[in-house]
């Protein structure tokens, strides 16, 4: 397999590449980035990897994509501008990256005859649902308009699988953490950003009375739904999308508590505002992902929180951030 990750200089993708150069089957992998939020420090460790190639390109551009494409047997289409936030400050950019560029990619696979396409969806599709635990079928209205993005991805997945016989697959992902997720910018996620802030003893600010609660999704389990779902060869798997999560509820209060914790701190929190567009609580219902995929999360929040930590920890990460 020859395999294109979009977006592979980010935090998933490149945890993912890591994963697929180690793997037999897996003869080539592309990685095409725009660099906007990916970084090359995540890639370095694969420079010289006979079966590794970086192109720096635009996924808003349809020519950079078709090339990307060309001689590629399955595609991980994890680029995209993340952020709730960062889409209600710049709805355009969002627009233009998440909905445009995953357009350009699901066509130029079409052109270059590539079969597969795995893409990131979000969780934020539920939109306004009440009902917990999420299942795939029943979603709300956006609150966002990155849920829109997301959700419109999905609706062009639908369509491709129709009329061009594509083989697409979304997952659905669930708060995802862990190693190269960036501490730093106004947009970072919220486990970085309480690491940094018990490695520099200095206290996070959360949002709302911490009592919103999330489905956090240790990154290995992300990549592991990802290598199924390039891989499956059950037909019933297709043209599906998947909740992609751990199963369980953890609260923010409890988030910071576990990573206190973990690294013997005393540290006491700042309580803020809460986010504009935010959902109160999400909670996953994984069973179709494991009936369909075979997906299987291995490892739970507290130990992902322990490997997290240390990553940082060695990193000295926050020495210069």
């Amino acid at each position: 397999m020859r395999i294109l990750v979009t977006g592979g200089a980010g935090f998933i993708g490149s945890n993912l590449v890591e994963y697929l150069l180690g793997l037999e089957e897996v003869s080539f992998v592309r990685v095409l980035d725009n660099l906007a939020t990916g970084s090359l420090k995540n890639l370095q460790e694969f420079e010289g990897n006979p079966k590794f190639e970086f192109m720096q390109g635009d996924i808003r551009d349809y020519e950079t994509c078709l090339a990307a494409c060309e001689d590629i047997d399955a595609i991980s289409h994890q680029a995209a501008l993340g952020s709730v936030p960062r889409s209600i400050n710049d709805p355009l950019t969002s627009n233009e990256v998440n909905v445009t560029g995953t357009l350009n990619i699901f066509t130029a696979a079409k052109e270059k005859g590539v079969k597969r396409v795995v893409y990131a969806a979000s969780s934020s599709t539920y939109g306004d649902h009440p009902g917990l635990p999420k299942v795939e079928d029943v979603i709300g209205k956006p609150l966002s308009p990155y849920a829109v993005t997301k959700y419109v991805n999905e609706l062009y997945a639908q369509v491709y699988a129709r009329v061009y016989g594509l083989q697409l697959i979304g997952l659905r992902y669930f708060n995802v953490f862990g190693p190269r997720q960036n501490p730093a910018g106004p947009y970072a996620a919220v486990i970085p950003l309480f690491v940094k802030a018990v490695l520099n003893n200095t206290p996070p600010t959360i949002n709302g009375d911490g009592d919103h609660s999330r489905d956090f999704t240790f990154v290995a389990n992300a990549v592991q739904a990802n290598v199924k779902a390039l891989f499956s060869n059950n037909p019933e798997a297709l043209n599906q999308v998947y909740n992609i999560a751990f199963g369980e509820r953890t609260s923010l209060n409890e988030l910071f508590e576990g990573i206190k914790e973990i690294a013997g701190s005393d540290l006491v929190p700042v309580y803020g505002p809460e986010r504009k567009g935010d959902v109160k609580h999400s909670l996953a219902d994984i069973s179709k992902a494991k009936t369909l995929l075979g997906y299987d999360p291995a490892i739970s929040v507290k130990e992902g929180l322990k490997q997290t930590f240390e990553w940082y920890r060695m990193q000295h990460h926050f020495a210069y951030s």
